[in-house]
């Protein structure tokens, strides 16, 4: 890390009360959560004691808590708890477990709670909190789409000159391979402020999934006076230059997804994939998986070079599986105890497998119960929002498409987990978004349930005392 990136992880604190003070507190949430996301410094911060460290997205969420204390502390009492936060709750809270079954102690079990729920829960609270509404799922995906129109210089310059910025402004680059893996396609995989060009690339294909559905449905017509059509045409260009292959199988399946809830009015797709992420999950814990028919279709629909890196990836995740099974329920906790070693031919101990996937992370160190309660404050919020609240029929309304296109765009994350471990705060966000309009809706039809059975009550009462009058006045 480096002085001015030091600097910058101070002034972010001022200007995330300072954007509290300008604007409404659900627009300073979006834009405080997008800015950090776009331009904090990876890999700075300060050491705090007992707490997370102060640094990247944890330093946001600890200025928002922060603000919102101050701000709006009166309606922060309100907020209670309900069924649907039960899976967020339990992988905030495992750690505790997965410390104490492995003997590491009381203290850290509470250590490593706290981070997982600063890191997860905050983004998700804070959604349930102030994106449960169509028109704060509207807020958010305008202003994810304005991050990317922001971003397009920035990733054009970088595709062209190699990843540089990060390291022009903070004085060293955000991954610790430097630029080394950036090379693909011909060019440069843009990396800009962001951990990994893997990241841009995902943050991208949202941005580009997300106005093109918006411009589809006419929910906006124009952002910073540039007509969507033009938008979506920039976007999607910039998000083709990021030249994150994965990414562009992501898109295209977000839009099969959305045009098929348009055209042929069933989720189907959504469901499939949901439901293949699960199978997907279930076959890999129990140790049943079989890659060989995955890398062979791989290596022919697209190149053997990506099917060798599928292959050597699903390998890595057998051996790490299997490290896994060994404490199944509460898994191996933190201190790299879900990792394997080997010495290599120095003497130095070094990973014999290695864990890309934020699902073999999950599983490795919180066990099935840390995995499934994972999975399941990310999936079930897409399957009551796809299934009951807003079903795919209602998905092109101007009103419900901005909330329809952040859950696809959540469901892909889910995905991309199968694969990476690229944590972006704004999906557990959009989580709890969608899980607060869910409880809204039910509530509200509970509502018109209980009204309705009241005002046929009352009809029946008249009904009762009309039928009474009249065989009154015929005696």
């Amino acid at each position: 890390m480096s002085i001015q990136a030091q600097l910058v992880m101070i002034l972010w604190l001022p200007i995330v009360f300072y954007l509290f003070r300008i604007h409404s507190l659900r627009k300073a949430v979006i834009i405080s959560f997008i800015g950090g996301l776009l331009f904090l410094p990876e890999r700075a911060g300060f050491r705090l004691p007992l707490i997370p460290d102060y640094q990247g997205m944890v330093a946001t969420c600890y200025g928002i808590t922060l603000a919102i204390l101050v701000y709006d502390f009166q309606r922060l009492k309100e907020f209670k708890l309900a069924w649907i936060d039960l899976p967020m709750l339990i992988w905030c809270i495992c750690p505790v477990f997965s410390s104490l079954s492995n003997d590491l102690g009381f203290y850290d079990g509470i250590n490593e709670a706290i981070t997982q729920t600063v890191t997860w829960g905050l983004p998700y609270f804070l959604g349930r909190f102030y994106l449960s509404s169509l028109a704060a799922q509207r807020d958010l995906a305008v202003n994810i789409i304005k991050g990317g129109l922001i971003y397009v210089p920035l990733c054009l310059y970088e595709g062209r000159m190699s990843p540089q910025l990060h390291n022009m402004v903070y004085g060293y680059y955000p991954h610790p391979s430097g630029i080394a893996q950036s090379y693909r396609l011909g060019g440069y995989r843009p990396m800009v402020f962001m951990e990994h060009g893997l990241m841009v690339g995902m943050w991208m294909m949202v941005v580009a999934l997300i106005g093109f559905w918006l411009w589809k449905a006419k929910s906006i017509q124009r952002i910073w006076n540039i007509p969507m059509e033009g938008v979506v045409i920039l976007c999607t260009l910039t998000f083709i230059w990021c030249r994150s292959t994965g990414a562009y199988g992501y898109l295209l399946y977000g839009l099969i997804i959305l045009f098929s809830a348009k055209w042929l009015r069933t989720s189907l797709p959504l469901l499939l994939l949901a439901i293949g992420i699960i199978y997907y999950l279930y076959t890999s814990t129990t140790g049943h998986f079989q890659s060989e028919g995955i890398v062979s279709l791989v290596g022919e629909v697209i190149n053997p070079e990506r099917a060798q890196s599928l292959e050597y990836r699903f390998g890595n995740e057998e051996i790490l599986a299997n490290h896994a099974r060994d404490r199944i329920i509460f898994g191996w906790g933190g201190w790299g105890r879900n990792r394997l070693y080997e010495e290599n031919w120095h003497g130095i101990f070094e990973d014999a497998a290695i864990t890309d996937s934020l699902w073999i992370l999950a599983f490795g160190i919180n066990g099935l119960v840390g995995l499934i309660s994972l999975m399941g404050s990310l999936i079930l919020p897409i399957i009551l929002f796809s299934f009951s609240s807003y079903p795919v029929k209602t998905w092109f309304e101007p009103k419900v498409a901005p909330g329809a296109a952040l859950t696809v765009a959540l469901l892909l994350f889910v995905l991309d987990s199968l694969l990476n471990d690229m944590f972006n705060p704004i999906f557990p966000l959009i989580s709890g978004g969608l899980s607060g309009m869910i409880l809204k809706e039910r509530k509200k039809t509970k509502a018109d349930q209980k009204n309705s059975k009241f005002l046929s009550k009352n009809q029946r009462y008249k009904n009762m005392t009309r039928s009474k009058l009249s065989a009154l006045l015929n005696r």
